[in-house]
């Protein structure tokens, strides 16, 4: 009975409203590219002029949204586990894409039943209650008139966003309640009841404790969230960490392209999470916490508490630093070593200290583990000490050499294992820099390099960054601890910027100089600021604007979907590179399972080393298969261009079957690698892999079956 009434209601919206002059309409309210842009300036109009209530509206409904739609409506729809319309009903009229997640409660009904709730609870306006109401109603036929949801899912999700609207905003006013009167009781007394904005006292002067405090509990906010999104695997590995993964299973002294320390990371990771994602990402959110507390007590020590605070969010609307403690790549094991190491010279140098010196040659030796990065840090070191008055002196105390020491037995893995292994690093470390080829001066990579580093640093930080070691490079009677800091930042953007005249630079490559830039630009602009300079609050909160909104949809882009209606091109799709590999290596292990049916085993080849470890990973039997019985190889090549090369690799599979798995080629020729013709009687290509995310096409692949190995 209810199914049937549930059918007919959507056929009437579906069919029977339909005249063509609606699609149009019905498409703009379900979703449109004005509405984020629309949505960003109504925020930013809030928070710099809705006063107290526009602001705690804007935080309140961003919190309220975030955990609701992932906790109740992403929950609700893999229990209910009902189907679209479209895919029990061929007759629906559907106007708009097919949905890649199930149907109830609707997604759009939900976030407006929770919008409605936050106004409703926050402003106490009637009139702008009913207008908010009204536009989610509006949604929620148009969701039924486009052919995605039923009557029965509109109504679920309007129940469903009004209750936890209702529900979490008023949680969020009794934690409030319970915890701002004890730990930041000067704001609750201007703030008793987040739900009513207006009703506190007037608070005079910013208290210096209360924004430490604020600071630190963001801190450990971002530690458990970046745990909690780890772990839900929102994201699938990168073809890099899954790559060093595998290494974690052979430990060596070294590697073909990396020293050991990247190993080591996973496998202290792989002690905590096991084979998963929240093994393999354990470390960065751990570290970037560390980091975090850190320069916040150094900051703060030298401004006040307030500045600390916008520090810490500052690192948090930076796309590269929010990257860094997320992802396991060698930039943030590097970044920690190097950022600790810049903070222990300081204490070494200006407290005379030979244990501090002792951390300094830790830090030495662990940004040589991590990514040979230790010439930096000497050079950056000698003009720290260069910069501070009598550091110098320091030279003829027991410290730097203790320092260098620690470093020369941080060298010894690496070069006994190359003297092992042909001491292959060393060219591929030539070969990566372009040092193989003469000197050509280019100007084709400088765009590239700029255009990358203003995105990734945001362009407001970029630009305070750029301004403020500028000057503290030139000027003589800035305060030391700004031109120390300038040190260990400055040269290493410099040295890429004029790097990129001969050869292409990744832009990841500067990381290192990130968070000694960003310390020593804080400092520099409060002092500008304390000096009655103008315009460096409007710098900081369009920093703040440009950045914390982009680096929320950097975790998942997939909220660009559910605010606009449109998803990104797959092309613009920066979260490409870690989407669709679990898809891929179950397609993967599908055409295997049907290979090894012809009675004989059946091993893997990948073209390229990334490949080879996210199939290592994410196919059935391959974590449990390293380190002794591998079934998944690189393809063999002439000279070695991965560690996958110099492991022992599928020679001794005499007779075997393998499948050859490779990325789709543009040209429609072979190109095959030689070896495989070379090492097998027949090479047959099999087909294509099309790998989709959420219905589009985000990956493809070729496959070859290879008999008879010689």
């Amino acid at each position: 009975m209810i199914q049937d009434l549930d059918l007919t209601v959507f056929r009437f919206f579906n069919q029977s409203l339909a005249v063509p002059w609606l699609d149009p309409v019905m498409r703009f309210l379900s979703g449109n590219e004005y509405f984020m842009p629309l949505v960003v300036l109504l925020a930013v109009a809030l928070l710099g002029w809705g006063g107290r209530r526009g602001r705690v509206f804007v935080v309140m409904l961003v919190l309220v949204l975030a955990v609701g739609d992932s906790l109740f409506v992403g929950v609700a729809k893999k229990l209910i586990r009902r189907n679209r319309p479209f895919v029990d009903h061929p007759e629906t009229r559907l106007i708009v894409g097919r949905g890649s997640t199930f149907s109830m409660p609707s997604g759009h009904s939900a976030i407006w039943g929770a919008i409605t709730a936050v106004t409703a609870l926050a402003w106490r306006r009637r009139g702008l209650t009913s207008a908010v109401g009204t536009v989610g109603v509006g949604v929620g036929i148009s969701r039924m008139y486009l052919g995605v949801h039923y009557p029965t899912d509109v109504l679920a999700g309007w129940t469903v966003g009004v209750l936890y609207g209702v529900c979490l905003s008023r949680m969020a006013a009794w934690g409030w309640g319970a915890i701002g009167s004890r730990w930041f009781p000067e704001w609750h007394r201007a703030l008793p009841n987040l739900l009513d904005a207006e009703s506190g006292e007037r608070m005079a002067t910013p208290a210096h404790g209360h924004w430490v405090r604020l600071a630190r509990a963001l801190l450990v906010v971002l530690l458990v969230g970046h745990w909690i999104y780890v772990g839900r695997a929102l994201i699938e590995l990168s073809e890099d960490e899954a790559y060093q993964w595998v290494w974690s299973k052979r430990m060596a002294l070294s590697y073909y392209s990396k020293p050991l320390g990247i190993a080591v990371a996973h496998w202290i990771g792989n002690l905590v999470g096991g084979n998963t994602e929240f093994g393999v990402r354990f470390l960065p959110p751990l570290l970037a916490f560390i980091l975090g507390w850190t320069l916040l007590n150094f900051v703060v020590r030298r401004t006040d508490g307030r500045t600390g605070f916008l520090f810490v969010l500052a690192l948090q609307a930076t796309p590269l630093a929010m990257v860094g403690s997320i992802l396991l790549t060698i930039d943030p094991l590097t970044v920690f070593f190097y950022t600790i190491g810049m903070l222990a010279t300081w204490r070494a140098i200006t407290e005379d200290s030979t244990r501090w010196w002792a951390v300094v040659g830790v830090t030495l030796a662990g940004t040589l583990l991590m990514k040979y990065f230790a010439p930096f840090q000497l050079a950056a070191l000698a003009l720290g000490l260069a910069v501070v008055p009598g550091g110098w002196r320091q030279l003829k105390r027991p410290g730097p050499y203790l320092a260098l020491g620690i470093l020369a037995l941080g060298t010894l893995p690496i070069l006994i294992w190359n003297a092992q292994n042909g001491w292959v690093t060393f060219t591929h470390l030539k070969e990566r820099g372009g040092l193989h080829r003469e000197w050509e001066f280019t100007l084709r990579y400088l765009g590239d390099f700029v255009g990358a580093e203003v995105g990734l640093l945001n362009p407001i930080w970029l630009g305070m960054m750029a301004v403020a070691l500028a000057v503290l490079a030139v000027r003589r009677d800035a305060p030391v601890v700004e031109r120390f800091l300038c040190a260990f930042s400055a040269p290493i953007f410099l040295f890429y910027l004029g790097y990129t005249l001969r050869s292409r630079v990744h832009p990841n490559w500067i990381a290192a100089a990130i968070l000694p830039g960003l310390v020593a630009a804080t400092l520099y602009w409060h002092r500008r600021w304390a000096a009655g300079a103008r315009g460096v609050v409007g710098w900081v909160r369009a920093g703040l604007l440009v950045g914390l909104p982009v680096v929320v949809l950097l975790h998942d882009t997939n909220l660009i979907a559910k605010v606009a209606g449109q998803p990104l091109p797959v092309k613009l799709e920066p979260l490409r590179r870690v989407r669709g590999h679990r898809e891929f290596a179950r397609q993967v292990a599908s055409v295997r399972t049907n290979l090894m049916a012809e009675g004989k085993p059946v091993f893997v080849i990948a073209d390229h080393y990334g490949r080879a470890g996210l199939l290592s990973f994410y196919m059935p039997g391959g974590p449990e298969s390293l380190p002794d019985q591998p079934f998944i190889y690189e393809a063999r090549a002439e000279h070695v261009r991965s560690q996958f090369q110099v492991w022992p690799g599928y020679g001794h599979r005499k007779g075997e079957t393998a499948l050859f798995v490779r990325q789709k080629q543009k040209d429609s020729g072979d190109g095959l690698p030689p070896s495989l013709k070379e090492d097998f009687e027949t090479v047959e290509r099999l087909g294509s892999l099309d790998v989709e995310y959420r219905g589009r096409l985000f990956h493809q692949y070729e496959t070859f079956v290879c008999r008879g190995k010689r």
